[in-house]
């Protein structure tokens, strides 16, 4: 992902990887959503949006990058405070490169 604006150093070890993970997803379009929005946030996320986060690296990108864009419903396990944070941040267009 390129515009990469945090490093991990001073993160501990579970938000380096969430960080990594969400940075190297495999679709570029998730890679600038997921990571922008990590790089911005990681450190001040919760445990609980931790572990929110955590499941929303599971599914496949083309099935989270349609919730995002709406082209499909969110299933009500995905649909939670983070993934709205998520969305907010990816629309404000805060987490576009340079």
């Amino acid at each position: 992902m390129s515009g990469i604006i945090r490093s991990s150093d001073g993160l501990d070890e579970r938000r380096r990887r969430i960080l990594f993970r969400a940075r190297h997803r495999g679709m570029r379009e998730m890679d600038l959503i997921l990571g922008g929005f990590a790089d911005a946030e990681i450190a001040a996320l919760s445990d609980a949006e931790l572990a929110d986060f955590e499941e929303l690296l599971e599914p496949e990108d083309q099935k989270v990058f349609s919730w995002v864009s709406g082209t499909e419903a969110i299933p009500p396990e995905f649909d939670t405070e983070l993934f709205r944070k998520i969305c907010a941040f990816h629309f404000s267009g805060r987490g576009l490169p340079g």
